[in-house]
């Protein structure tokens, strides 16, 4: 006949044991889960071990993912090929008339225009030889778009294939600069929405230019 004994825990080793369990979790919190997860390190002991490195800050998370879902965006290299009229266009000799003696009076507007979703508009101003304008535009809610800043000579008999002259292509958002004009005639952006929703455009100019009358 054989007998066996259960070891059972009285009450002072049940209260010990709940204590020491507790006492190591506190540690645990103190040293390794407050510097982590929030930063936070009384003892020092989060910067000694590491846990502190550990630490992700919401916003700038937020930010990070927000960038890198813009840089991934799938547009297309532009290069210097796409730059103003082919090759087959001439330059017209009105290009290199000389500069006039006076220039636009200077001013300054601010203008709004609305891109659909899917499609290209231009906004064009005038401006002679050598007149200087600067420009800003932004987009709402920061909604990214294709431009293509550029010129197109004015000609007195213009043919069908006009020439123009691309001074910026780019993807963006934003774009701010100062502008001499290489020849008198239209010069502005063409902005093209790759968006599902319409696009506003606040267009800001300040020189010696025209708009066109509406």
């Amino acid at each position: 006949m054989t007998t066996s004994t259960t070891n059972t825990m009285d009450k002072k080793q049940l209260i010990k044991s709940v204590f020491i369990a507790f006492f190591i979790g506190l540690i645990v919190l103190i040293t390794a889960v407050l510097p982590a997860e929030y930063n936070i390190d009384p003892l020092g002991t989060g910067k000694l071990f590491g846990f502190s490195k550990l630490y992700v800050n919401d916003t700038e998370e937020i930010e990070q993912t927000n960038t890198q879902s813009v840089s991934l965006l799938n547009f297309k290299k532009l290069k210097l090929e796409k730059l103003g009229s082919p090759a087959s266009v001439p330059k017209p000799i009105e290009a290199d008339n000389p500069a006039p003696s006076e220039q636009f009076t200077e001013k300054n507007d601010t203008i709004q225009v609305t891109v659909p979703a899917g499609k290209g508009i231009e906004y064009k101003f005038k401006a002679l030889k050598y007149g200087s304008v600067k420009y800003e535009w932004s987009t709402t809610n920061d909604a990214i778009v294709y431009i293509d800043f550029h010129g197109e000579v004015l000609q007195e008999n213009p043919p069908e294939n006009v020439f123009y002259e691309s001074y910026t292509l780019a993807y963006s958002n934003n774009m701010a600069g100062t502008f001499t004009a290489p020849f008198e005639g239209k010069h502005g952006w063409y902005f093209r929405n790759h968006n599902k929703e319409d696009i506003t455009i606040t267009i800001r100019l300040k020189g010696q230019y025209k708009l066109f009358d509406k």
